[in-house]
């Protein structure tokens, strides 16, 4: 099912998202609302239907982290002529530089090269920890742009100031739980224009394995995201552009750069 949460008429709502319709959830958050999925798949239709064009769209969920993975695909790994690693390099962007679908990435004064990578976000749905990382556990998944300053990447020599900027971490518009995380098209426009094409079949460390290898070292909280890595095809946004980040059986994710 597609969960998303919303604003509207001044009050916030969990619902379920099919045909551009919205469903709304007798629940304050997706992460209750994904724990009772089957009670919920028996009674949503009956539940108040808003229109999707006419809410205030807000991130899936509360972050207390986002966990990024450098390269983690094949074909970038190719394309950038790297050493395939032999485990997932890490980094962490801030809750802070979360932004929701339709919301502005900011241009920041002093920034040269601003650049987006369309990613495949796992959601966190329950705590995992290494003492239950090998249990059963409900994850969600979401589309993500781990948009950069890569000029302060390349001079700073860690990533930290150029990946935590304000509105860097786009996330959303939905969480899904029910789609194959290991077999799905990923593709990015700029102003209509197709710059990257993948599947998450190319990744070089699988979401299950990214789950388990991370919670080894942190704890993952409800709400958490894990972006995943970007495929080949990372380039430049200038002010005025429009980009979008489509997953297959998931969604599109649209914002536009600001100064």
């Amino acid at each position: 099912m597609k969960y998303i949460r919303y604003e509207f008429e001044d009050e916030i709502y969990t619902a379920i998202v099919e045909d551009n319709k919205i469903y709304r959830l007798n629940y304050s958050n997706i992460i209750d609302a994904a724990h009772n999925e089957d009670e919920i798949k028996a009674s949503y239709h009956d539940s108040v239907c808003d229109d999707i064009d006419s809410v205030k769209i807000l991130p899936p969920t509360d972050v207390t982290k986002v966990v990024c993975v450098g390269l983690n695909y094949y074909d970038h790994a190719k394309e950038l002529d790297m050493q395939l690693p032999s485990e997932p390099l890490l980094f962490i962007k801030p809750s802070t530089a979360v932004i929701a679908n339709d919301e502005e990435i900011i241009y920041p004064d002093g920034v040269k090269q601003l650049d987006y990578e369309g990613e495949l976000a796992i959601v966190i749905l329950d705590k995992i920890t290494r003492d239950n990382n090998k249990d059963e556990y409900l994850l969600g998944f979401s589309v993500f742009n781990d948009v950069t300053a890569r000029d302060l990447q390349n001079k700073d020599g860690q990533w930290t100031r150029a990946k935590s900027f304000d509105s860097f971490a786009p996330y959303g518009p939905v969480v899904s739980t029910d789609v194959d995380a290991e077999n799905l098209d990923i593709k990015l426009e700029v102003n209509g224009e197709i710059r990257q094409n993948s599947n998450t079949k190319n990744m070089i460390f699988t979401p299950s394995h990214l789950v388990e290898y991370i919670s080894n070292i942190m704890t993952l909280n409800p709400g958490d995201v894990i972006a995943t890595g970007t495929p080949p095809g990372v380039g430049q946004l200038e002010c005025g552009d429009v980009v979008k980040v489509t997953i297959e059986n998931i969604g599109t994710l649209e914002n536009i750069v600001k100064k």
